[in-house]
C-alpha cells in the first residue's frame, strides 16, 4: 500500500527514486545518499482504495466549541514485479 498514484488499475509502472535495497538471504544492504543511482523497481497497480476513516475531534471546554471531522486517505495497492540494482 502506497499513497495514491495516477496510474489506473492493471497498469505497470517503474519507480526510480529508491532509498534502500536489502537482501534478506545474504544480509547485504545498499543505502542511497539520498537515492540509489541505477536502481529501479517495476510494479503493477492492483487497486485504488481508501483507507479507514480517521476521526478528527476538536473540543474546548467552557466555550461550547466542538468540531467533528472525518478523513479517508486515498491509497494504491501495488504488486512489486522486479527489483533491479
Amino acid at each position: 500500500m502506497i499513497e495514491k498514484i495516477a496510474q489506473k488499475t492493471g497498469e505497470e509502472f517503474v519507480l526510480d527514486k529508491i532509498l534502500m535495497i536489502g537482501d534478506k538471504e545474504s544480509g547485504e544492504c545498499q543505502i542511497g545518499k539520498p537515492f540509489l543511482s541505477g536502481a529501479r523497481v517495476a510494479a503493477r497497480v492492483l487497486d485504488q482504495i481508501k483507507d479507514d476513516k480517521k476521526i478528527v475531534f476538536k473540543y474546548s471546554s467552557k466555550t461550547r466549541y466542538k468540531k467533528k471531522k472525518g478523513h479517508r486517505q486515498p491509497l494504491s495497492k501495488i504488486e512489486v514485479l522486479k527489483i533491479s540494482a
